[in-house]
């Protein structure tokens, strides 16, 4: 640069951002990335459009040219780590590099660092002296949790860049505290809103399909599908413009996505499976007890550890008690894999594992859930008892083994939510 003195940064707000995680720690593979996932939820819900998402070694040269070029396609990048007083912790040196300008130690930082050190009755490292470091443009973050202030850096034509320390512990209340108040007081974002659709019963390729291109590819709003380990989400996210405030956008194509595919919406948002059930058993006043037979104890994994699960209890499909009504070999879809019918009552019938495990839970519901490897894929029978009828469910899952149960759970946890909604008059009785 011509001339690296800084000059006061132009009023410009900030649309866009690239994030940049340094460490060659991460680009190695022995530690995993978890800073930018969040840094980048949270511009995403203040209306910044994150560009990329970069990881880079710990290399003077890469990191300077990751900032230059960061600098010159965003309003905004953000980097988490290399903010350590070792020679290999080289972000303060990029982000001088990239500027022009020279570090220099702040009489501030030296003594707040100096004092940590005396405080516990020990000598000062002078190599921990560069974490005084500022240039003319940097502004210091306080870190309350660390040695490592972070640095808020303003470009004279508004660009901004943000130096976080790598530790989570250390990165997270940084940028709720120090960055985020510093970004919004400049201009963040714009008008944004977000709304997801969780999904069971089908397939994101499925879903997609349903969906169509024209509506996969608008740009505003922008609809996309993504297959969860516990369902297949559409998210819904727009900003606003001239001709309609973002959340107008949302609902818009909120109404497309429900007429294509809204009968297999089970949730909103980030709901979970034990979520959403607790919560209607609560407002029902009931609780649950559980049989799995062949399903290696997947649905109460799935559940987890909660009041109202009273009883749980996972049998093999060979296990004289699995045997007692019905072999598992007999059970499960007829020659269509794909039919939902309603499984018959007789020898296969679960219903007595699923009152036995009321009984034995002193519950109100008992759900039996019996499941059966079929040509590669896994039959799944569900039984559910509640106080107003029962309900018996089949279903065919992708892939068998390990897989497959788990795939399992998730359809038996879809019966009885289905369960729990329905008016009582949708029972089997």
């Amino acid at each position: 640069m011509d001339d690296p003195a800084p000059v006061p940064a132009a009023s410009r707000r900030l649309l866009t951002a690239e994030l940049l995680s340094i460490g060659s720690e991460l680009t190695v593979g022995e530690t995993r990335d978890t800073n930018a996932g969040e840094v980048a939820r949270a511009l995403t819900r203040r209306g910044v459009r994150v560009l990329r998402m970069t990881a880079l070694p710990d290399r003077l040269a890469e990191v300077t040219d990751a900032f230059v070029s960061g600098v010159a396609r965003a309003d905004l990048v953000v980097s988490t780590g290399g903010l350590g007083p070792t020679p290999d912790d080289l972000t303060r040196e990029s982000i001088a590099a990239a500027f022009g300008e020279t570090p220099v130690v702040d009489p501030s930082i030296e003594a707040w660092l100096r004092e940590l050190w005396q405080r516990r009755g020990q000598p000062f490292p002078e190599l921990n002296l560069k974490q005084a470091w500022l240039i003319p443009s940097a502004e210091a973050l306080p870190n309350p949790n660390g040695t490592a202030p972070g640095w808020f850096v303003r470009r004279g034509d508004g660009a901004v860049v943000v130096a976080l320390p790598g530790p989570p512990r250390e990165m997270r209340p940084m940028l709720v505290d120090e960055v985020l108040p510093r970004l919004e007081r400049l201009g963040l974002g714009t008008d944004v809103a977000v709304r997801t659709y969780r999904l069971t019963g089908i397939g994101e390729s499925q879903l997609a399909d349903r969906l169509g291109d024209a509506l996969l590819r608008r740009p505003n709003p922008e609809v996309a599908t993504y297959a969860r380990a516990d369902a297949v989400d559409v998210r819904i996210s727009a900003v606003g413009d001239d001709g309609a405030t973002a959340e107008a956008h949302v609902e818009a194509a909120a109404q497309e996505v429900l007429a294509a595919a809204g009968e297999f919406v089970w949730a909103t948002g980030d709901a979970s499976w034990t979520g959403a059930i607790g919560e209607r058993l609560d407002a029902l006043g009931w609780s649950l007890s559980v049989v799995e037979i062949g399903a290696a104890g997947q649905l109460a994994a799935l559940l987890g550890d909660v009041p109202w699960l009273r009883f749980s209890e996972a049998l093999a499909s060979d296990a004289p008690g699995a045997l007692a009504h019905g072999s598992a070999a007999d059970d499960g879809p007829s020659a269509d894999p794909g039919a939902d019918a309603e499984a018959e009552t007789g020898p296969n019938d679960l219903e007595p594992y699923a009152r036995r495990a009321m009984q034995l839970g002193g519950s109100e519901v008992g759900l039996a859930v019996r499941v059966t490897p079929r040509r590669g894929d896994t039959a799944v029978s569900v039984t559910v008892v509640t106080p107003a009828g029962t309900r018996r469910r089949r279903r065919l899952v992708f892939l068998d083994g390990a897989n497959g149960r788990t795939r399992s759970a998730l359809a038996a946890a879809a019966v009885l939510l289905e369960t729990l909604r329905a008016p009582a008059t949708d029972a089997d009785a």
